[in-house]
């Protein structure tokens, strides 16, 4: 290859970062709030509309992970994030240190609420451990999700004080199809043990009322 013909790094990064925002940025323009928050910028419109399609494939994202997954500036997340919530394109739910955010009126509380904590990944694979098996003990969630036993003690009051998970007599799960469903729905944007599950899992989804 000949001298002209050479990428550098920066401009390899640069194209993946133009690739990821076409790519996310067709979705957004596909949706029903579609240049919502345009004004007249193509640049700062094809960023909104790539943030509000990322959004739609990763509801529950927190900001570091939006600006790091886009390749955008903090600045510019800022900016672009708090236009979209002002024009009712996405809104946003603060989770402990954390604000998420979500496609506006896509999801009621508990789903908020419930995709907030499937982003944490121990959380996340003890409500993939009891949706497996609803009669697994908490003794043995912890060498099910590789983690130890008090991380496991842990994360169950945190997700029974957030409406997810009742300790009375074991561990049982609130609303076990939501949860479901919102594994299998947006698997692609959780983990590779996710994708598995949700393969197996796909048959077995009921909708809840």
């Amino acid at each position: 290859m000949g001298d002209g013909e050479r990428t550098s790094g920066s401009d390899a990064v640069d194209e993946r970062k133009r690739s990821t925002l076409r790519r996310f940025a067709a979705l957004g323009a596909a949706g029903p709030l579609a240049r919502l928050a345009d004004d007249g910028d193509a640049r700062d419109s094809d960023a909104r509309d790539a943030i509000a399609g990322y959004l739609a494939a990763t509801p529950g994202a927190h900001f570091s992970k939006v600006r790091d997954d886009l390749g955008l500036a903090t600045g510019e997340s800022q900016h672009h994030l708090r236009r979209l919530e002002r024009t009712g394109a996405i809104e946003s739910r603060r989770d402990g240190d954390y604000r998420r955010f979500f496609p506006a009126d896509a999801f009621d509380a508990f789903e908020q609420v419930a995709l907030g904590h499937l982003r944490r990944e121990t959380a996340r694979g003890m409500i993939i451990a009891l949706l497996r098996d609803p009669e697994t003990a908490p003794s043995a969630l912890a060498a099910r999700v590789g983690v130890s036993r008090p991380t496991v003690s842990k994360r169950a009051a945190d997700l029974e004080r957030a409406g997810l998970l009742a300790r009375a007599d074991g561990y049982a799960l609130v609303r076990p199809a939501t949860l479901l469903t919102l594994l299998v729905r947006y698997a692609d944007s959780f983990d590779e043990a996710t994708r598995a599950f949700a393969a197996e899992a796909d048959d077995l989804i009921r909708v809840d009322p």
